[in-house]
């Protein structure tokens, strides 16, 4: 499935007006490296400093990506966590990919088969977008099937999903991989590694803000 990766033009760069960024950040632009959300949108838990990665298993970029994060989250500091928001773009094998991950979520079976859901449809071809398909695989690796069932039926996990998408509509997602740090910047297309660099110079601005308002 071919998705192409995301743009993003800033209102700044759309003016033609650029802004470097000091201290942690000296080498990061405002407006090539990062935008700046306006408004800012609410984290998960305020005492930590959030990264929300926006993407979808049907994504082959995040597929991709999905191992070097995987190795830079391993790594956090303890007041960084990173957040997963898996998102359909109003698309319906989207949205049942969504739903695989958050009732993993649910089963307790989502960090031991995350890797192999990417594996299965990027280089297995499995249809993992298919309800029916998706029950069997999940059987196959060791899942209660029930358990999963009613998870992936649930109010609870459609609820996720549902709230995944205004979340990439409010953080004016238009692709995935995207990750944005502290619900105050979202990171520009660049490469992978790239995109790792500036959200390690992001955390450490979002930190020396969080102290000097102490």
């Amino acid at each position: 499935m071919e998705f192409a990766r995301r743009r993003f033009v800033s209102a700044a760069l759309a003016l033609g007006a650029t802004m470097t960024v000091a201290g942690p950040l000296a080498a990061q632009t405002a407006g090539r490296d990062f935008t700046v959300l306006n408004p800012a949108q609410p984290t998960d838990d305020a005492a930590k400093i959030e990264v929300v990665e926006f993407f979808s298993y049907g994504c082959p970029h995040c597929a991709d990506f999905n191992p070097l994060l995987t190795l830079w989250a391993a790594k956090l500091p303890a007041d960084v966590v990173l957040r997963k928001v898996p998102v359909s773009f109003g698309r319906a094998a989207w949205g049942n990919a969504a739903k695989l991950f958050y009732a993993l979520e649910v089963t307790g079976d989502l960090k031991r088969l995350e890797a192999d859901v990417f594996k299965a449809i990027h280089q297995d071809r499995t249809n993992l977008f298919d309800e029916k398909t998706i029950v069997g695989w999940v059987s196959a690796r060791g899942v209660d099937s029930k358990k999963f069932t009613d998870a992936f039926g649930s109010f609870g996990v459609q609820s996720k999903l549902r709230r995944g998408d205004q979340m990439a509509h409010a953080f004016k997602i238009e692709g995935v991989p995207a990750l944005a740090v502290d619900g105050k910047f979202l990171i520009a297309t660049l490469g992978f590694d790239q995109q790792l660099a500036v959200a390690d110079k992001l955390i450490a601005r979002v930190r020396s803000e969080k102290s000097g308002k102490k």
